[in-house]
């Protein structure tokens, strides 16, 4: 399938999920992250939850970097340019949503995106090759392709993968991995 209708496909199969789908899907999803061997990192790159788009709850993978005493990086978008800029997630940071309900920082410590060592990414869809599609701004593809080459790339999906995304092209990052509530796919 095209990207166009990958993200139509599945933001209507997301919008049919209900608030304790997602709450269950989230918690199996970040269950199985804690099965990767990522976890001798410092600096997590982490997404907000977008409540309005119905996107995963990313409190509970939150709550496992903050268990173990990790990094955790959050980004302000810049719709300019789309790009981001990435910020120290600390008990003071302050929140604010954008135009687009994003959760942002309103300041904070920048952090240099070659200091982050995992990303997890938001999608929505990918397919058996480790290509994804996100909301089509390039924000995430820009921001992947500045960090280091070691970057672990880790996509989160309440759906399981299409089997081609037919539209690919040099500009796209492929994830290394993509965590599902019932499954861990590898692309490395």
């Amino acid at each position: 399938m095209f990207k166009t209708d990958l993200r139509e496909k599945y933001k209507t199969l997301r919008s049919l999920l209900s608030t304790d789908d997602i709450d269950s899907f989230s918690i199996n999803i970040a269950n199985n992250v804690l099965k990767l061997p990522v976890w001798d990192k410092t600096y997590y790159h982490i997404f907000l939850t977008i409540e309005e788009q119905k996107e995963i709850d990313t409190s509970f993978l939150l709550s496992i970097l903050h268990g173990k005493d990790k990094e955790v990086v959050i980004s302000k978008s810049n719709f300019n340019d789309y790009t981001l800029s990435h910020y120290l997630l600390t008990e003071n940071t302050r929140l604010k949503k954008n135009r687009y309900n994003i959760p942002e920082p309103v300041d904070g410590l920048e952090v240099p995106v070659k200091k982050i060592d995992v990303v997890f990414i938001p999608l929505l869809a990918f397919d058996k090759k480790g290509n994804r599609v996100g909301y089509g701004k390039g924000f995430y593809d820009k921001f992947l392709s500045e960090c280091k080459e070691d970057t672990v790339k880790i996509g989160l999906s309440f759906f399981e993968p299409d089997d081609l995304i037919e539209d690919t092209n040099e500009n796209d990052i492929q994830i290394d991995y993509c965590i599902t509530p019932e499954n861990i796919y590898s692309f490395r």
